[in-house]
């Protein structure tokens, strides 16, 4: 790791939009050989701060400096002569075209006759190979390679343009562990070149992992940079949630369960199921209780909480409601019987992206009124403001469109829309997934918050550990059937439970580990 100067020193960086501001006086120190990780919560100010040093948003106040020199980026082609290139989430390749193609695009080799793709495929070639990528083929189609050599794909197009500063925003969410490998040794390869790369990520694993140095953001403001060795992960994520992590720390501490009553259970099914989905199941839903669903990918969790719900028809089974037996058939019915369900696929099942935050908080108790009967201002107004407040929705704009909120403001948003209409089961279908951990933290201990206060909650996550630290009983499900049913506790671990699922007609050691790394992966 380098002392000398920075590559990149950005300064008391301001940029407002109507009705906020985006960052107030933040700094940022990019040094040649290292990896630097920017951190905060969703809306915390990463991507505008990001798009500031790419050009694509003009600074209001501030100063960026690059190889010492000030600069005023007026635009992306201003960023990538400056030697300041970006390899995005969503990959921007050209599918169609070869890899070579790829590499080489706009830097393509030219003779008298044009391009010359022989050693336009050959310098593709030499590229991959100083990048560990010597195996692949420049004249494959690019179509044919998973999306993780995708990206190390733009990783090389990005070195063919000589850049010094490689900002990599959310590069591992789609990964698996293996594949996440492969891209940090491509990284540090490049560390050890000198180039300076700017690394966002809500994975603290993997932040952790692969930084030397790292800057906090909050609420648009400089929080603070440190040396990856001189903060621990209770430090890092106080400083990104702006409180002491003692709540949270308390959740996965935390040694009493809340103690289900004797009194019947809120809800209760025998043998409920529906052919190819979910087998025949048992389940009893208590108030005041926390039970999770945990099982590996097409288990079947999600077809049981639809099953619950009403948004599929059970083909067997009996429904016992408050005592009372019941047919739940549709979502309608459900959340006639205050039942809700916040679905774990939030951009096309959850969010309303037209819609301003206003408009999706009020839609569910919107639709149980009918729309022939509009909801008054007022009671829009009431919703809006416990919500906002209560959850933390940033910015606390009501008209703000929601498609302009983080992904964690928005989840947040969809679960005040559905606890506006005064639930009594409220069925929560990954709600922190593809959220920071400020925001992680958040939800989690409010979910807590509203089992104390007397709700039921079916909790389901395919984070074992966070199932763990949020229910006070599991349901471990396999190959769509329930297999163990588990009172949580001290006795419960992730590694129990992954046990019960290895165990559940296997038997052997090879298939407990097969188990156990698809679980870590």
């Amino acid at each position: 790791m380098s002392e000398s100067l920075p590559i990149v020193e950005m300064a008391g960086i301001s940029i407002s939009f109507p009705g906020v501001k985006a960052l107030d006086e933040v700094g940022l120190r990019l040094f040649p050989g290292e990896v630097h990780t920017l951190m905060g919560e969703n809306g915390a100010g990463k991507s505008t701060l990001i798009k500031a040093l790419t050009g694509v948003y003009k600074i209001d106040e501030g100063e960026i400096r690059i190889a010492g020199e000030p600069r005023r980026l007026g635009g992306t082609a201003d960023a990538q002569s400056a030697g300041i290139s970006t390899v995005y989430q969503e990959v921007n390749l050209c599918t169609n075209l070869t890899i070579g193609e790829n590499v080489m695009l706009g830097h393509e080799v030219r003779g008298a006759a044009g391009i010359n793709w022989r050693a336009t495929h050959r310098a593709a070639g030499q590229t991959l190979k100083k990048l560990g990528l010597g195996h692949l083929n420049p004249k494959q189609a690019l179509s044919t390679l998973p999306l993780a050599v995708q990206q190390l794909v733009a990783i090389s197009r990005s070195m063919v343009a000589q850049c010094k500063v490689l900002i990599l925003d959310e590069p591992t969410s789609s990964l698996d562990a293996n594949e996440v490998e492969q891209l940090f040794t491509v990284i540090r390869s490049l560390r050890d070149q000198g180039v300076a790369i700017l690394f966002v990520s809500h994975f603290l694993d993997q932040v952790y992992a692969i930084s030397d140095r790292l800057t906090v953001l909050r609420n648009g403001r400089f929080e603070g940079e440190y040396r990856i060795s001189d903060i621990d992960r209770a430090q890092l994520i106080s400083k990104m949630i702006g409180k002491d992590i003692a709540a949270l720390k308390s959740l996965d501490a935390k040694d009493s369960r809340r103690v289900r009553p004797d009194a019947e259970p809120l809800y209760s099914a025998k043998g409920i199921g529906r052919k190819g989905a979910i087998d025949a199941t048992d389940i009893e839903l208590h108030r005041g209780e926390v039970v999770g669903l945990a099982g590996l990918l097409g288990s079947g969790r999600t077809e049981l909480a639809r099953l619950i719900y009403g948004a599929d028809r059970p083909d067997t089974g009996e429904v016992t409601l408050n005592g009372e037996q019941t047919e739940i058939t549709t979502p309608a019915k459900a959340l006639a019987r205050r039942i809700a369900f916040s679905s774990e696929n939030r951009r096309d099942e959850g969010i309303i992206r037209d819609l301003s935050v206003r408009e999706n908080l009020v839609l569910a108790v919107q639709a149980r009124r009918g729309w022939a009967r509009p909801l008054p201002r007022r009671e829009q107004d009431a919703i809006v403001e416990k919500y906002v407040s209560a959850l933390g929705v940033r910015p606390a704009d009501p008209e703000r469109p929601i498609r302009l909120l983080s992904g964690g403001n928005q989840q947040k948003v969809l679960l005040g829309r559905w606890l506006a209409t005064e639930p009594e089961l409220l069925i929560l279908d990954e709600p922190t997934r593809g959220i920071d951990v400020g925001a992680k933290a958040e939800i989690q201990e409010y979910v807590s918050v509203l089992a104390d206060e007397g709700l039921s909650v079916l909790f389901i996550s395919s984070e074992i550990e966070e199932v763990v630290r949020q229910s006070d009983r599991i349901i471990v499900l396999k190959d769509h059937r329930k297999i163990a049913e588990l009172e949580g506790g001290q006795g419960v671990s992730a590694d129990s439970i992954v046990t019960v699922i290895a165990e559940d007609g296997l038997g052997d050691a090879s298939a407990d580990a097969a188990v156990r790394e698809e679980v870590t992966t």
